[in-house]
């Protein structure tokens, strides 16, 4: 994920460097050959290639639209868990209390928050192909800990946990039925936003959708030098790569937004967003020494910015 906005330019073009090497050297051979061999003067009316980047244009702006909803939902998912999470946690906090016995119920407390941010932070390292439990020792014990390595989806595991506690708590008398019933509205929310999630990670872009405009765009390339050379000659080279780079990079943006999982620079910021959750539970216990004995996150510098 991006953690600043000065992206440099060597790295975005350096997306696309293969196909505008090919470019130059394409657009080079063509007004070489057209110049100095008769034979290979071949032109096209100029209105042939704009009319086919017209169409390609709409196509590109169609799927940008797309990938960048697909996006801006995973965006819009990871705000309301960082919300219910702290609903959670300011519910545990308020609704559960017993005079009689309160330490061992601020040992539940701070078992359930402590256990909703390794929710967060195991369904953030998951979708992005990790290990779910990683992490996770900081803010389990050592039970519930042994407990979600054993089972294939820890996130689920996790949340059933949480249920399985509420009830104890409401058995024990700690929250009566009504505080019970809102506290279980709230892990359906966080089990909802956790199926949104899987189900934009898990549902492919349509492959033959984009191939075809992959396609369209190299036929573009193509025929494009044989539109401008007989009006612009050997600067038929720079307007080409410049065209051709456009396109490019608008396609590669929205390859790139359609899959907001994949650990890459434009994904959704999922380790920012869980470290502020972290950040704000544990201020709501007034457990500052957690938040800051956090380990730092291991990151590979790209340019003058960093990806988490």
């Amino acid at each position: 994920m991006l953690l600043r906005n000065n992206i440099p330019l060597t790295y975005t073009f350096g997306k696309i460097k293969k196909e505008i090497l090919f470019v130059i050297a394409y657009s080079i051979a063509i007004v070489v050959l057209y110049q100095n061999f008769h034979i290979t003067r071949i032109s096209i009316p100029v209105a042939v290639p704009a009319l086919l980047g017209t169409i390609i244009s709409l196509l590109l702006a169609f799927r940008s639209n797309q990938a960048y909803d697909r996006w801006w939902e995973a965006r819009i998912i990871w705000g309301a868990i960082t919300n219910d999470s702290r609903t959670f946690s300011r519910q545990i906090l308020s609704f559960v209390e017993n005079p009689y016995q309160l330490e061992e119920v601020e040992i539940f407390k701070r078992r359930m928050i402590k256990r909703q941010i390794a929710w967060c932070v195991a369904l953030s390292e998951g979708l992005r192909g990790f290990s779910p439990s990683k992490g996770l020792a900081r803010f389990l014990d050592s039970h519930d800990l042994h407990t979600v390595k054993k089972q294939k989806n820890v996130t689920l595991s996790l949340l059933e946990m949480q249920g399985m506690d509420l009830r104890k708590a409401l058995n024990e008398g700690w929250i009566n039925k009504y505080q019970q019933i809102e506290l279980d509205k709230t892990l359906t929310a966080l089990c909802n936003h956790m199926g949104g999630s899987e189900r934009i990670k898990n549902t492919i872009f349509p492959v033959t959708y984009s191939k075809y405009i992959n396609m369209s765009i190299h036929l573009f390339i193509v025929l494009l030098p044989f539109g401008l050379i007989e009006i612009f000659g050997y600067m038929e080279i720079p307007l080409v790569v410049a065209i051709a780079t456009f396109f490019l990079l608008v396609e590669k943006m929205a390859v790139h937004l359609q899959d907001p999982f994949e650990n890459k620079p434009t994904d959704t910021p999922t380790t920012t967003i869980c470290r502020n959750i972290e950040r704000d539970l544990c201020q709501m216990m007034n457990d500052y020494e957690l938040f800051e004995d956090r380990p730092q996150t291991e990151a590979a510098p790209i340019g003058s910015y960093y990806i988490l």
